[in-house]
């Protein structure tokens, strides 16, 4: 038995070599409660890429780094034929897991690998190319908006706008980026198809004791920037009825958001606050201003629709109570999108192959599949996550389910450089 719980007898060769290197890749950015910290374009973040880069280089990859800083490792068997995209993500949330993200970018790196054998031992006629990516800035964590360098490789957002986005300390992206050296020049591999892995973040999988979740849609996403403008001053010697509290309104609307939920059927969408910046923080003065963005979603648009309208009335009746400003912007907001059928047939029938049980499934959370379903069709699988914890320093997937992930994601690589899923006319994933 491993460190980490998992038994590792049964698993072959091959297998224990990317658990290996997850397990190694982990140790980076590590918390001492077992997570990792390594938010996006930090020096933490550079060692990961780091490792990426001479881990593709020594199997004979070519590296190449764009300009909003994502890593393609590229291997070209097809002279001039675009590239099937494999990978995720290898940055974290503050204080987050070590599986999200670094889990699909590891299992890309071993499947292609292995797709590549296959190719050149004339198991597997190829008709694309093959990259495995590592996405900047999935997180969003030091930098808004999250599922950044996908977006902006899906023409979804623009790069020099995204390159002049500020942390919480004013340093912009391009800087932090250049700082790591990976503010790149070089041309991105373009696109024939993508597919993704990673932990499920949620108890479905779980809780049928099922292996593989294969998503067929994404949740609708709308978020809120929140401005709370009040006045500034004096905890000791300012009257209460004569303060214009920024937080207290603040904490309303907080609450107002966690509530709004109530108002439509249990777990039809979920709402959350994450961030606060409270100006200017002293603690012997009545805040200022309060910043935060407020993070809607539903599988159903009309959903987030109709609670950002209750919202909205909510918080201006917050505003006249506290006789202070609160500007409501929206911001980040994400249609929802289908993945296509074919494609999820193919992952379906690479989970039976492997003597494996799925089941279809909606992704809530935003993941680089998202993005990159809107301009090529793509694939997005799941494996368990014990008790569906995410986003913490106790997230965890066993081993034996990143392995059988690994094989899944293996064969679905294989299908599309061989040609599957290629779309008959432009792909939107709108259907």
């Amino acid at each position: 038995m491993t460190s980490d719980g998992s038994t590792h007898s049964h698993i072959a060769s091959t297998d224990r070599e990317f658990l290996t290197d997850f397990h190694e890749v982990a140790k980076i950015g590590a918390t001492p409660a077992g997570g990792v910290e390594r938010q996006a374009a930090t020096p933490e973040d550079g060692l990961t890429r780091q490792w990426f880069t001479a881990w593709a280089r020594s199997r004979g990859w070519e590296v190449r780094v764009d300009g909003i800083g994502n890593q393609f490792a590229c291997w070209e068997c097809v002279p001039g034929a675009p590239y099937v995209l494999v990978g995720s993500h290898l940055d974290s949330q503050p204080l987050g897991g070590r599986f999200d993200g670094a889990y699909g970018v590891i299992a890309a790196l071993h499947a292609a690998q292995r797709v590549r054998q296959a190719v050149e031992e004339g198991a597997r006629k190829p008709v694309h190319n093959l990259a495995v990516v590592n996405w900047f800035n999935e997180e969003g964590g030091r930098f808004a908006p999250s599922v950044m360098g996908s977006s902006v490789y899906a023409g979804l957002f623009d790069r020099e706008e995204m390159l002049q986005v500020r942390d919480l300390e004013g340093i912009a992206v391009a800087e932090a980026l250049a700082a790591i050296d990976q503010l790149g020049t070089d041309t991105p591999p373009t696109a024939a198809a993508y597919a993704e892995i990673h932990i499920e973040q949620g108890r479905i999988l779980e809780r049928e004791a099922r292996d593989i979740g294969v998503v067929e849609s994404s949740w609708y996403t709308q978020k809120l920037d929140i401005e709370v403008l009040g006045e500034q001053s004096h905890t000791g010697a300012t009257a209460m009825a004569d303060r214009h509290d920024a937080l207290v309104a603040a904490a309303k609307v907080v609450l107002r958001v966690h509530a709004v939920t109530q108002n439509f059927e249990e777990e039809a969408m979920v709402s959350s606050v994450g961030q606060h910046v409270v100006e200017p923080n002293s603690p012997i003065v009545v805040p200022r201003r309060v910043h935060m963005v407020a993070d809607l979603r539903s599988s159903s648009p009309e959903i987030v629709q109709r609670a950002r309208e209750i919202l909205l009335g909510e918080i201006q009746e917050i505003a006249r109570e506290h006789d202070l400003t609160i500007d409501v912007n929206d911001f980040d907001i994400r249609e929802k999108r289908y993945f296509p059928a074919e494609g999820v047939e193919l992952a379906e029938k690479a989970a039976a192959n492997e003597g494996l049980s799925s089941r279809r499934i909606e992704t809530m959370a935003g993941h680089d599949s998202v993005s990159m379903n809107t301009v090529v069709p793509s694939i997005m699988l799941f494996v368990p996550s014990v008790d569906g914890v995410s986003h913490c320093e106790r997230e965890f997937t066993t081993d034996e389910d990143m392995v059988r992930g690994l094989g899944v994601l293996t064969a679905v690589a294989g299908e599309l450089v061989s040609g599957e899923l290629a779309p008959e006319a432009p792909w939107s994933g709108k259907s």
